[in-house]
């Protein structure tokens, strides 16, 4: 059964309470570092959290008002810097402009029809898919900042949201860069910190029995760790850096150009 709104804000306040414990006793200077995410500091990945969660919560409280401002946009990466820029510069209070945010997003969606679909700056969506993304975003983003810091989000179950998500969006890396999306299907079968396996698509074959058997295919599949699986989806490491395995061009191809966020194709990863 798919979580319900409760379950998935829980989830999302988790999600973000672990990323606030990593700036909420940072030194000033420290809000400055650099992060993997160039050319953005530890403050501006902050920043961008806090400015669209209350982003949507302005989509689901008062949508008409939110369209006609997304509308109104002419250039994306332009009005992705101005939105870092309408968040307080001071690291603590970026941090607290992002809790308000935060209040205000859970409040909407709590108070929003289950079934209503939401105006966003791509297609809409659903109460239920709106939270996920921000828990998708709350972790990418706080991976970078754990990362700049010399530290690491411990992962968590909280990860099969993540996934569920990026598989879902297969076909984004291929559409952001103009290309026609594989209709070969792609088993992906995830192991989580708590042990958990869990399986998008028809489990692959396994190895076993293959002399035997020459003409049997082992199928497209990518099984392994669920978060090295994340991280290459939001595009912050390259496969060929991690310990899964890929099985097939088409599972390799996804590896290469996915990514679980949507707007123009994300840089490639730096190679370890």
């Amino acid at each position: 059964m798919s979580p319900s709104v409760d379950e998935l804000l829980a989830d999302l306040d988790a999600e973000r309470a672990a990323v606030m414990s990593l700036v909420r006793e940072l030194p000033r200077a420290s809000w400055t570092l650099p992060t993997r995410a160039e050319p953005w500091t530890v403050r501006d990945q902050i920043a961008h959290l806090g400015w669209f969660d209350g982003a949507f919560a302005r989509a689901i409280s008062t949508p008409a008002a939110f369209e006609a401002e997304r509308d109104a946009i002419t250039d994306v990466a332009t009005y992705v810097d101005r939105t870092l820029a309408d968040v307080p510069e001071v690291g603590p209070a970026a941090l607290a402009y992002w809790q308000d945010a935060a209040r205000a997003f859970d409040d909407a969606a709590r108070a929003c029809d289950p079934s209503a679909r939401l105006p966003w700056y791509g297609p809409s969506m659903s109460v239920r898919s709106a939270i996920t993304s921000r828990i998708m975003e709350t972790w990418a983003h706080g991976s970078d900042v754990a990362d700049a810091l010399g530290s690491r989000l411990a992962p968590t179950d909280r990860l099969r949201h993540v996934a569920d998500l990026a598989v879902r969006a297969r076909a984004q890396g291929y559409r952001v860069r103009s290309l026609d999306v594989p209709e070969v299907p792609v088993c992906v079968e995830l192991t989580g910190p708590s042990g958990e396996v869990w399986r998008w698509g028809e489990p692959h074959v396994s190895d076993v029995g293959r002399q035997d058997d020459p003409d049997h295919s082992r199928g497209e599949a990518i099984t392994g760790d669920v978060e090295e699986f994340c991280l290459v989806l939001i595009r912050r490491v390259h496969v060929d850096d991690t310990s899964l395995h890929v099985t097939g061009d088409a599972a390799r191809e996804w590896m290469t150009i996915g990514q679980a966020f949507a707007g123009t194709p994300g840089k490639d990863p730096v190679r370890a």
